[in-house]
């Protein structure tokens, strides 16, 4: 009896000594539970180098998810199934979710960099005084066109594309606001309108447009439209940016009926497990270096000042993607519509799409 003791006793301490050293090594390397980040992003929206840069410089290990709508991330937040600590949602998003209490306030005490951030960019309606957010990257919605294709042919306005010469050969992003935007702009209505009427009459002068669409899609549209696959894709304006660096027969252009001017930015969710690594993490993407690289991989447009010292001046001063004054006076920003009046456009949406079918 014992014996039998003594070696229970034996299997316990080297299995707690195993323990121990494995928790040791997984501390060294900043992967125990309270030292992780959970961030949750769109796809392909930052330079994998400067996580691991963060991650050697802190000792924090960042574990990175990604999805591809407002919605889906704030269905996951609301579900509360994963503790994220970041995500980065979009400016109408951000209001919704502070009005359903999902979000954090952001501590600015802990975040220096922030005086990098361009006054532009500061105090919106969405979030006034950025007490729930911080900005990311900002740009438009717009038409990329294919000049080898459309030859001596030039889009300057959303109506353009309703020219029966363009059958089969436009592609459109995959989105509700989006595409019912493209309706009431090219109508010149509001892109918050909810006037049911208008509503209407937007998606019926877009079931009009379904002889010129190729595909509605996601993603996909970069590689169709590198691909020569149409001559059109309404695209947002870093998808533009970074095709157009690939193909030199490529043209962006922010139609002249209007169009949206978005922003994405970093939030604490509150169901945040890490709240310091956080602000860590914020302050370190607001580093103008760290900022304008960033910018150089993703392609969109940084809200940060500073770095735009350290970026190439010809795309700084390209107002297709940093705009001035009197383009963006053309501009509107999606506000939320609250659950009704967005169940209505998802619903025009769907009935478009069906007719597309």
């Amino acid at each position: 009896m014992k014996q039998l003791i003594r070696a229970l006793a034996a299997v316990l301490l080297v299995s707690f000594l195993l323990l121990y050293v494995v928790s040791k090594l997984n501390s060294a390397q900043g992967y125990t539970s309270g030292n992780t980040l959970t961030i949750y992003n769109w796809g392909d929206y930052i330079d994998p180098k400067l996580i691991d840069r963060f991650e050697k410089e802190t000792g924090i290990k960042v574990i990175y998810e990604t999805f591809d709508s407002n919605e889906a991330m704030m269905t996951k937040i609301e579900q509360g199934g994963t503790a994220y600590d970041i995500a980065v949602p979009s400016e109408y998003a951000i209001q919704k979710m502070k009005e359903e209490n999902l979000l954090l306030p952001i501590d600015h005490s802990k975040i220096p960099n922030l005086k990098y951030i361009d006054p532009r960019f500061l105090n919106l309606p969405f979030d006034p005084g950025n007490k729930y957010s911080v900005p990311y990257f900002w740009g438009t919605v717009g038409i990329l066109y294919n000049k080898d294709i459309l030859g001596d042919k030039k889009i300057t306005k959303w109506n353009d594309l309703w020219d029966p010469k363009l059958k089969n050969e436009i592609l459109l992003i995959d989105g509700a606001r989006e595409v019912m935007g493209i309706g009431l702009n090219s109508l010149h209505y509001s892109l918050n309108d909810t006037n049911k009427t208008h509503l209407l009459e937007a998606k019926e002068k877009l079931d009009k447009l379904t002889p010129n669409i190729k595909a509605i899609v996601g993603d996909e549209i970069r590689m169709l439209m590198e691909n020569n696959e149409a001559a059109i894709g309404v695209v947002w304006s870093g998808t533009a940016a970074e095709l157009m660096g690939k193909k030199d027969n490529l043209e962006y252009v922010v139609p002249e009926e209007g169009s949206n001017l978005w922003f994405d930015n970093m939030v604490i969710p509150k169901t945040a497990k890490n709240v310091a690594a956080a602000h860590k993490f914020i302050n370190f993407m607001l580093d103008p270096k760290i900022a304008a690289q960033n910018t150089e991989y993703v392609g969109y447009s940084t809200p940060n000042k500073e770095a735009l010292k350290y970026m190439d001046k010809e795309i700084v001063n390209d107002k297709r993607f940093y705009p001035d004054e009197k383009m963006t006076e053309r501009l509107e920003v999606y506000k939320n519509l609250g659950k009704k009046m967005l169940a209505y456009y998802n619903e025009l949406f769907l009935q478009f799409k069906m007719h597309k079918k």
